[in-house]
């Protein structure tokens, strides 16, 4: 790029740059993938936000400080003590198979827990989503299962797609009673021939006529649905056929239509049992047929489905998955925070030996990490953003840091963590993790396929107008285009040189942007370099963790010691990705020309560990933020916490007590 610029500099004949930029043209519409329409359409859903100025290679300063949330907070409150008198009243058994399960979502329809999305004149409890957040939270951090019931209903599913899209009649019919919880969703999208690859051999429904009646008839075959075996408003995919042309309006393709339980032909008989997650999960199969206004948003919705799955993607990835890691992750912290102070092995607390403070610190920093973007990530959100690569990030990088603070955490609680009993906190989270990776595409997909790949083409800021501009064969766009990124790139190459900044963050922002710079050069051969585009996806999200605890904890001046030391590891672990990738990129000249965004190994002190971990264990603010909005009463956890107050006398009983694990007559 910096070649060809010069040369466009240094030539004086307008013929020669005319064909120079011809031949830019043909190079670049060269490299450019073929793209079919539902990668195109997954490129221009959604919008951007601070994601777009990582890309630019500077996040302005103060310009994303986020103010903490007040608003509705009495509603929240009220919706608090309901949660926890749910809490309360089923405990932490696992909700399904059991014969009470209508009874849990009876009481969550009542309460207003399965309409949070839903707007206030259909009846619903719509509140910011920082609030559907926390009470997420909430339920996680207690009884994972009831979490996932709750979930289910205000994420991607008939309420939120009738609200979109739907027609009038067909939201008064459903929006009510979806919203006190008359009308259980779900939503089926994922069969035994389309997982990751949602749109691929996706059921088939064809537009069919019998006299004067035109309908659809769809053979069904979908598994891993959530709520499935309960619900009794179904929304499916499938792919639309319209072999005798017999639609009006709409077109075929992917299309969503809604089904009620008890259809001819409809079979809800059988359920999966996801990992003893205790959940309603299961299949949706048989023949069905229906009519063409059962398609959500009536016959000219026809063919859109995927570009209105696209759009309606933000609120299970990037709000319920992170607020499940992070009820889960702030309650087996806190846990162990307490155990390690008080349980004794060599005449000590364990709390005291160097090698249980790292497995702790590592799992305290990737808890941190998970609870400030949630919040900043909410934050945007609540501020009427779409940012489709943040909340696509949030998932993976926030359901994987959780399962790394269970692994870390499992280890130093020990024989306790894998006995199953009443001081056991940690089974019902080792058994929901996994499927939180899997769900909503999994995270090797996402990581690796989507993240850095979308991001590049939708918050970089002049990619997608090169594209448009190969796309529509707009050669004077794509002049004034191409002369600005290639600027872009000069500017951002000489920034990425440590001399010229000594912020690590910042310094770290521009050598990304000046990475994807090159890694753009690829092309199509991203797709093929997935092991790159992931560590380039896992940079991407590493700093804007980064920026997310560097703004939402602005306000917490007495805590800058521990941010600050987060976001070290977070740019420790980006910083050899970087190097890995400029190490492994196909080209060697260019690999040369990155030398200067390489980082030498920093090597973390033991003492500034260990004093990070004081601040910690001694903070009563650490401690406030880690129980904000997560539940433990009655519990093994709230049993370590009196330990720190307990009367001498009581202490070694209760001691005991809490270091016992469960036994079972043979």
């Amino acid at each position: 790029m910096i070649i060809i610029i010069l040369m466009f500099i240094l030539i004086k004949d307008l013929n020669i740059i005319v064909l120079m930029y011809r031949l830019a043209f043909s190079r670049v519409r060269g490299i450019i993938p073929k793209i079919s329409e539902t990668e195109l359409i997954a490129l221009t859903s959604g919008g951007t936000s601070i994601d777009r100025d990582i890309f630019s290679g500077q996040v302005p300063k103060n310009k994303y400080i986020i103010h903490h949330f007040k608003k509705d907070k009495n509603h929240f409150d009220i919706m608090k003590q309901r949660a926890e008198m749910i809490m309360k009243k089923y405990g932490q058994n696992n909700i399904y198979p059991s014969p009470y399960i209508n009874n849990v979502m009876k009481d969550l329809g009542d309460n207003g827990f399965l309409g949070m999305i839903i707007d206030k004149k259909y009846n619903g409890n719509k509140m910011p989503i920082e609030y559907q957040s926390k009470l997420l939270s909430l339920f996680s951090s207690y009884n994972p299962s009831i979490a996932v019931a709750c979930m289910v209903p205000n994420s991607l599913g008939p309420g939120e797609l009738l609200q979109h899209y739907g027609t009038t009649e067909q939201k008064n019919k459903y929006l009510p009673q979806l919203a006190n919880g008359k009308m259980i969703p779900c939503f089926g999208l994922t069969g035994p021939n389309n997982g990751s690859d949602a749109t691929g051999m996706i059921d088939t429904g064809i537009v069919k006529k019998n006299g004067d009646n035109v309908y659809i008839d769809i053979t069904l075959n979908k598994r891993y649905i959530t709520l499935a075996p309960i619900a009794n408003l179904i929304g499916v995919a499938f792919n639309l056929k319209d072999p005798n042309k017999l639609l009006k309006n709409g077109k075929e393709g992917i299309t969503l239509a809604l089904v009620e339980r008890g259809l001819p032909g409809l079979k809800q008989e059988t359920y999966h049992n996801p990992n003893d997650a205790g959940f309603p999960n299961g299949t949706l199969k048989g023949n069905i047929k229906i009519e063409l206004g059962s398609i959500i948003g009536g016959e000219e919705n026809a063919g859109n489905g995927w570009k209105m799955l696209m759009e309606c993607l933000a609120v299970g990835r990037g709000v319920s998955l992170p607020a499940s890691a992070n009820g889960s992750s702030k309650l087996c912290t806190y846990g162990i925070m307490n155990y390690i102070k008080h349980r004794q092995q060599f005449k000590m607390p364990i709390g005291n030996m160097e090698g249980v403070k790292e497995k702790f610190m590592e799992m305290f920093v990737n808890t941190w990490i998970i609870n400030s973007s949630v919040h900043y990530t909410n934050y945007i959100l609540d501020n009427n953003s779409t940012p489709s690569v943040i909340t696509a990030l949030m998932k993976y990088q926030t359901t994987e840091r959780a399962r790394k603070v269970l692994l870390n955490g499992m280890d130093i609680y020990a024989g306790s963590a894998i006995c199953k009993g009443e001081n056991n906190f940690f089974t019902k989270f080792y058994n929901s993790s996994p499927i939180g990776i899997t769900v909503e595409g999994s995270n090797i997909l996402t990581r690796s396929l989507i993240t850095f790949g979308q991001g590049l083409n939708k918050s970089h800021p002049y990619i997608y107008d090169i594209f448009n501009s190969i796309q529509s064969n707009d050669l004077d766009k794509f002049k004034s285009t191409f002369n600005n990124m290639v600027l872009f790139g000069i500017r951002n190459y000489v920034k990425s040189f440590k001399f010229l900044n000594n912020n690590r963050l910042e310094l770290l922002t521009v050598r990304f942007s000046n990475l994807s710079n090159f890694i753009a050069l690829l092309g199509g051969k991203i797709k093929a370099n997935q092991i790159i585009s992931g560590h380039m996806a896992d940079i991407l999200s590493n700093i804007y963790m980064a920026y997310s605890l560097l703004y939402y904890n602005n306000n917490h001046k007495d805590l800058n010691l521990v941010t600050n030391y987060c976001i070290d590891y977070l740019c420790d672990e980006a910083e050899r990705k970087i190097n890995y990738v400029i190490d492994n990129y196909p080209n060697k000249y260019i690999r040369v020309i990155l030398g200067n965004s390489k980082y030498q190994e920093r090597n973390r002190s033991i003492n500034e560990m260990n004093n990070v971990y004081k601040t910690i264990i001694n903070s009563e603010n650490v401690a406030d933020i880690l129980t904000e909005n997560i539940y433990y009463k009655n519990t093994v956890i709230e049993d370590l916490e009196k330990l720190n107050t307990i009367d001498k006398k009581l202490y070694d009983e209760l001691y005991q007590k809490l270091i016992s694990v469960g036994e079972y007559n043979m």
